[in-house]
């Protein structure tokens, strides 16, 4: 419990103020509306549907307030880099950020379905907006739907929102993501709908006259209005339009994200090597004048010769300490199969295309040195970040840095093809070889798992089991086959590290995410004094 508090105890305080937060504007505003005696007569044409309606679009605003801030990663860089003093569970909470945009959305779409559900009755206002006066053609809901700018802004907002959450639906990112990239990109129309929807001023309340109108009195007596002191006609105004109030500062900083983006897309980018690794993996190192990163931090890129609006995130293998930048890229997709095709045909020595580079932007894997012992977890190409680091250790040995704090990593590599761990294996290697030469062969313990093979591969495997180093990947560290026993690796680290705080990093499916934190949480030991597992997750 204590680790699970640890883990998720900020995430969960956030979460509880957000809940209480759309709670109090919920019931807030349904109140508002149902009690205030300016919308008495507006209550009496539509009932409850008032404060119904209202209600929902109180917490809409709030939400749309939200939904752009975690994706503004410049400014959760910016805010990582400020608690880099403050504790490392504030930190991970930022790593968070689209699971919160998600959750956001969810309940973006929740109150406009309620909204919805609101909108014949506001209609019927509209219809009846000024009391006594017999409707005309132009005031029936149809007409008013499609003619008005509170109508057609609905519309809008509401056929925008459909198309963005149905196309981020994890099918439809996963397998066409060029369709999810392009629809999300509709919510600039959806705010622009929702900037004007208040526009119209549809709801409307009753105004001071002089002499005052009592509803109290007034409201049974209809003929004596207008001929009696105590009952004027009373008079109606449209509400002052809020929404705009909301979300002007997110979209101000949002728009300063693309502006900074575009600004990076200018700078000049030149390749310093183009190399085709196995398993139809590409590998760019590039260089770009001033640019700084961290172990684990990712970039976006964009290619002008595939697309100019596409950006896709790929996590930096390269290490702080080089005076280049790289990214290893998997065919996976249109985007990076593309790219990979215009590479490989390129003359030998030959400079690529045009490379826009948006970043770096950082990550969970940032805080590997704050943390004694370190197991880090990859899984296909979500090695990257963890190479990186292996790369950035490398380099501190070789130059004796005092400030490494990390004296212990166990590394597990996942891979279903075994031509997957050829590019990654030279560097284990190099890695191998300088733990020797120090003696500190216990300092890195890797174990790489192969999940899928054939027959000849087993015949091969046991024809030369009994040489030195592995015949997958030519380390003395032998392959193993399957899946690991997740609770023996942790009783194992448990029982090697029994007064250390160990993070647990993923980078990998969320399946297997789930698991690990779940054993992060089992292993843990209620003594203070005993060891901690404190799980850690990349995510883009």
């Amino acid at each position: 419990m204590g680790n699970c508090i640890i883990n998720n105890g900020f995430t969960s305080f956030m979460l509880v103020v957000w809940m209480a937060i759309n709670i109090f504007l919920f019931v807030w505003y349904y109140f508002f509306y149902d009690l205030g005696d300016q919308f008495f007569y507006t209550r009496h044409l539509l009932g409850s549907a008032l404060a119904w309606a209202r209600a929902p679009a109180a917490v809409l605003n709030f939400n749309c307030m939200l939904i752009l801030l975690p994706v503004c990663r410049n400014l959760l860089s910016l805010i990582r880099g400020s608690f880099v003093c403050c504790s490392r569970t504030m930190r991970k909470q930022l790593d968070k950020n689209l699971s919160f945009h998600k959750l956001v959305a969810y309940t973006i779409a929740l109150m406009t379905g309620e909204l919805i559900q609101c909108k014949h009755s506001l209609n019927l206002f509209h219809s009846h907006m000024f009391l006594l006066v017999p409707q005309d053609p132009q005031q029936i809901p149809t007409y008013f739907v499609f003619t008005t700018i509170a109508g057609l802004t609905g519309i809008i907002i509401t056929l925008s929102l459909i198309l963005i959450i149905t196309s981020s639906m994890e099918v439809i990112r996963r397998s066409y993501f060029e369709v999810f990239w392009y629809t999300h990109h509709l919510f600039i129309i959806f705010f622009a709908g929702l900037v004007f929807h208040g526009a119209g001023r549809i709801v409307r309340r009753q105004t001071k006259t002089d002499p005052p109108h009592n509803f109290t009195l007034c409201k049974d007596r209809i003929d004596d209005w207008g001929k009696i002191p105590e009952c004027p006609i009373p008079q109606f105004e449209g509400g002052f339009p809020q929404t705009w109030m909301w979300v002007i500062g997110p979209m101000v900083l949002y728009i300063c994200e693309r502006v900074l983006r575009f600004i990076r897309y200018l700078q000049i980018v030149k390749y310093r090597k183009i190399v085709m690794r196995p398993s139809k993996v590409l590998e760019l190192q590039m260089v770009k004048s001033g640019f700084k990163m961290e172990v684990g931090q990712y970039v976006f890129l964009n290619c002008p010769a595939i697309s100019q609006l596409e950006w896709h995130p790929f996590t930096m293998t390269s290490a702080p300490e080089e005076d280049f930048f790289s990214v290893h890229i998997r065919s996976a997709g249109d985007w990076t199969n593309k790219l990979i095709d215009i590479m490989q045909k390129l003359p030998e020595g030959a400079q690529g295309p045009k490379m826009g580079v948006d970043g770096p932007f950082g990550t969970a894997s940032e805080d590997v040195f704050d943390y004694e012992v370190s197991m880090l977890v990859g899984a296909g190409i979500g090695v990257t970040p963890f190479a990186s680091i292996l790369k950035s250790i490398w380099y501190k040995f070789k130059n004796s840095n005092p400030k490494l704090r990390t004296r212990k990593i166990y590394f597990y590599w996942l891979c279903r093809e075994t031509h997957a761990f050829e590019w990654f294996a030279d560097l284990l290697q190099v890695l191998e070889r300088e733990m020797e030469e120090r003696g500190m062969v216990d300092f890195l313990t890797y174990k790489l798992y192969l999940t899928g093979w054939d027959q000849s591969h087993v015949d091969h495997v046991k024809v030369r089991f009994d040489e030195d180093t592995d015949v997958v990947t030519g380390l003395k560290q032998k392959t193993h086959y399957g899946r690991p026993v997740w609770d023996k690796e942790f009783e194992q680290v448990r029982k090697e590290n029994p007064t250390s705080v160990v993070g647990t990093f993923l980078c990998g499916p969320e399946a297997l995410g789930k698991v690990l934190e779940k054993k992060c949480a089992k292993y843990s030991d209620v003594d203070p004094r005993k060891t901690k597992f404190y799980f850690n997750k990349e995510n883009f």
